[in-house]
């Protein structure tokens, strides 16, 4: 049954794709799926460092004298 979704093909080393074999039996679910999970992972984990990243950048440059306060805003 063809799928709608885009598909990527990926060469792995080999003690790559045996750890990725083992979690996916390890959950019970198929190759495909587990590399899906680790690829989102891999997504959100980056995301953090970039938010994370940007509001170290603006904590460098905030100044109390200069925030507006609670009712200044409300």
């Amino acid at each position: 049954m063809p799928t709608k979704n885009p598909r990527i093909n990926v060469v792995l080393e080999k003690p790559l794709y045996d750890n990725i074999e083992r979690l996916a039996k390890k959950d019970g679910v198929s190759l495909s799926l587990k590399v899906r999970d680790l690829v989102k992972e891999a997504l959100e984990i980056q995301e953090d460092i970039t938010l994370s990243n940007f509001a170290k950048k603006r904590e460098r440059t905030f100044r109390k004298t200069k925030a507006l306060k609670h009712n200044e805003v409300w």
